[in-house]
């Protein structure tokens, strides 16, 4: 029983993960936060790679509203697979590498 308790934790986050995949939109994003300089434009503020991407961008290239894109991005960070940076007046977004490293190892460990 001990063992399925410590467990429980990682399997929560998994599930939040899961939920966080389970979008078409939020897949594309982590796609095209894999290489930012090819699917985003210059920003004024904020290093594309090192910061992330502003979240205005994320929203106009998916074609959604701003607070659309806000769920999506809020989503995927609580689940702990991108990382927000708060710049000025505006929040850009990352992949977080580790994040996602440490599911694809849970997902292996545990199927």
């Amino acid at each position: 029983m001990a063992a399925a308790q410590s467990n429980a934790p990682s399997s929560l986050a998994n599930v939040d993960a899961f939920n966080a995949l389970a979008s078409d939109k939020r897949l594309q994003i982590l796609e095209w936060l894999k290489d930012p300089v090819t699917h985003f434009p210059p920003q004024v503020d904020g290093d594309l790679v090192r910061d992330g991407v502003c979240s205005m961008f994320i929203a106009d290239k998916l074609g959604v509203s701003a607070p659309t894109a806000s769920v999506h991005l809020k989503l995927m960070t609580d689940a702990g697979l991108l990382i927000a940076t708060r710049i000025k007046q505006w929040t850009f977004y990352r992949r977080n590498e580790k994040g996602i490293r440490a599911l694809k190892s849970s997902i292996s460990k545990s199927l």
